[in-house]
């Protein structure tokens, strides 16, 4: 199954590029990442294809520390919604513990555990198939989000990592300040155990509450191959630009691996996207002043009358019958719809009972 990341992990990607030398989006081609991705937020990326990123990034620029680089612009942002939960905690204790617990919902290959000695508490790093760029990308920001808490003057008593020391180790002591082991047991930050009960002056619990309880709604997160492609199908398809290939691209594999798996799970593309399609239309077509032609447009049909036929034989009648209240009962089910058009009456008007009858396999006009 393919782990997939929120596109603000490539937040400052652009500009750290360019300041080594490096063209942001001729590198996001080169590992067949999306360029959308640089700006829009809310998208998820395979993780895989973003570790690909740093690692073609450090080598072609020959900076070793090209991911720390990276970590020393970030801000709570970085983390998406993780990020706002744990800027509003009341102590920096609470903090960790709220990033330990969401971070899955930010990247879905990670896990932090929390081992809380007497002095010393160390955040352990559990990455699946983690690189050197990704883990050290990984530990600065989560480094760089405790520092913001304290608002300055904070170091850690100890950063770990499993890989082998750069060449030059001076930029690694300097960003952490702190002594940092390399061919560690295990990727970690250490810090004293008072540091936990350091309180963030800036915490609001009102915000707190009601933030976590919009992460806590996206907690549990798709993990099979139809929720994850019907997840993307349902980010892109706003954007106008929502076809196989595009979610495989995020996906990291092609249109044949997306159909196989998809077909494992008893469904298909064109299934998902009807689905989300239906979902999506109703809710455009309500604003009257929006255009047919745009509309069709954004959900990427080839033409206006390519969308009409398709509504109506999704939902038994036109959209201008639906704008109008003609449309099917609302006891009838999303799909080629059988239902009885029949038109809205005004209130306090008496239902006249009038069967109506069509021939066989015709729909209303």
């Amino acid at each position: 199954m393919t782990d997939l990341i929120r596109s603000t992990c490539l937040m400052h990607y652009a500009e750290t590029a360019r300041s080594v030398g490096l063209e942001p989006t001729k590198m996001l081609r080169k590992v067949k990442l999306p360029l959308a991705c640089l700006n829009d937020q809310n998208m998820r990326v395979a993780v895989g294809s973003v570790r690909r990123l740093l690692e073609v990034s450090a080598t072609e620029a020959g900076v070793e520390d090209f991911a720390l680089r990276m970590a020393g612009r970030g801000s709570f942002e970085t983390l998406g919604p993780v990020g706002l939960v744990v800027r509003e905690q009341a102590t920096v204790g609470a903090a960790i513990g709220a990033l330990a617990r969401f971070i899955h919902i930010h990247d879905e290959a990670m896990r932090l555990e929390i081992d809380r000695g007497q002095e010393l508490v160390t955040i352990g790093f559990l990455v699946r198939g983690a690189t050197r760029q990704s883990t050290e990308l990984a530990l600065g920001r989560v480094y760089t989000t405790i520092r913001l808490l304290f608002g300055s003057g904070w170091r850690p008593v100890e950063v770990c990592f499993m890989h082998s020391p750069p060449r030059q180790r001076r930029f690694h002591r300097q960003f952490f300040g702190c002594n940092v082991t390399f061919n560690a047991d295990l990727d970690s930050i250490r810090l004293n155990a008072r540091d936990l009960d350091h309180p963030i002056r800036s915490a609001n619990p009102a915000i707190a509450r009601y933030v976590q309880s919009s992460v806590e709604a996206i907690r549990v997160r798709p993990e099979s191959w139809n929720g994850k492609v019907g997840e993307l199908v349902r980010s892109l398809l706003p954007g106008g630009r929502c076809t196989i290939e595009r979610v495989a691209e995020y996906l990291a594999c092609d249109r044949r691996t997306v159909h196989r798996h998809l077909r494992d799970c008893g469904t298909t593309f064109s299934a998902i996207l009807n689905e989300q399609r239906a979902n999506l239309v109703t809710r455009l077509i309500e604003d009257g002043n929006r255009p047919l032609g745009a509309i069709a447009e954004l959900l990427g049909f080839s033409a206006q009358s390519a969308m009409a036929r398709w509504f109506r034989g999704h939902f038994g009648c036109s959209v201008t019958q639906w704008r109008s209240s003609l449309r099917p009962s609302p006891s009838s089910t999303v799909g080629p719809a059988r239902a009885v058009i029949g038109r809205s009456r005004p209130a306090g008007k008496p239902r006249q009972a009038s069967p109506v009858h069509r021939r066989p396999g015709r729909l209303e006009r």
